[in-house]
């Protein structure tokens, strides 16, 4: 596309001077080179688009023709390429927002191909609590959210799974007698807490709650300090900062296993910076 598209500029270039030594430095081209182009195109048109005389360089009925399909040409391409930009040459920025344990644990490897094509997109990159990051990605707060993933997504959403783990109940590791008794610390809101609701309906139990913290960091540090027992996603667990002082409580049957996902707005696949992300991100899926 590119040598075409160069082509048809020194084309028009040479029916707007009708000098070959003028096109030639104008266009940082030899006079062969120059040359050649415009038999290369004549051959494949199967007419002359120049006349060669006396009096020097003409236009023919047929060269006049093929250079408004010429200017037709690139004004659509440069049309084209305003609403669709080069990929090597994406600006702008591309708001990400993660959990802390997303952030350290899942971004690295997921924004690295995206980093290196597009080096000139500015990442904002914002954390909080899990539960609330398909909200703010549904409220347009955010380009693209790393989060937990639900049965069932919102219309206008669309993911893709990045990572599945597993939930496990926690306790702090020098409490007495570990067993799966309360009272539990578990998460205020969101896809865990949903979970660990199901979890306890289906064993006809109503947790004793101690507390209910917004965050699974937070959550774990109430646990270590011996506030109660815990449900967290491996994932985090595995790569929290008080891991050696928690234990996990083993169980006969375990809360369904928790997804994580890109997701984005469905309409934003159209917009340049996001649907380069989507199309660099791996397919597979990281199991913890």
């Amino acid at each position: 596309m590119r040598d075409d598209l160069r082509e048809l500029r020194l084309f028009l270039h040479l029916a707007r001077t009708l000098n070959f030594g003028r096109t030639s430095l104008d266009c940082h081209v030899s006079p062969a080179t120059l040359t050649r182009t415009v038999q290369r195109l004549e051959a494949e048109l199967g007419h002359r688009l120049f006349d060669r005389g006396p009096r020097g360089v003409s236009l023919t009925a047929e060269g006049h023709r093929f250079r408004e399909y010429a200017v037709d040409a690139l004004e659509l391409w440069r049309a084209y390429r305003e609403e669709h930009p080069d990929p090597a040459q994406l600006t702008g920025t591309l708001a990400v927002f993660a959990t802390v344990t997303a952030c350290q644990v899942l971004l690295p490897d997921l924004l690295a191909p995206f980093r290196a094509a597009h080096p000139q997109v500015r990442l904002d990159l914002r954390t909080g609590d899990a539960a609330a990051a398909l909200a703010r990605l549904d409220e347009g707060e955010v380009d693209v959210a790393v989060a937990g993933i639900p049965a069932r997504l919102p219309e206008p959403l669309v993911s893709r799974t990045v990572a599945t783990t597993e939930l496990v109940f926690v306790t702090a590791d020098d409490r007495p007698d570990p067993g799966l008794r309360g009272p539990f610390v578990l998460p205020h809101r969101g896809l865990v807490r949903d979970a660990a609701d199901r979890w306890f309906r289906t064993r006809r139990t109503a947790p004793d709650i101690a507390a209910e913290p917004d965050g699974h960091e937070g959550l774990l540090t109430l646990v270590a300090l011996g506030c109660g027992t815990g449900v967290v996603p491996r994932l985090v667990l595995d790569h929290s900062a008080v891991r050696d002082r928690l234990a996990v409580i083993p169980t006969d049957t375990s809360p369904e296993p928790f997804t994580i996902g890109l997701c984005v707005r469905r309409a934003d696949l159209r917009r340049p910076q996001v649907a380069a992300l989507w199309s660099l991100t791996a397919q597979d899926t990281q199991s913890c």
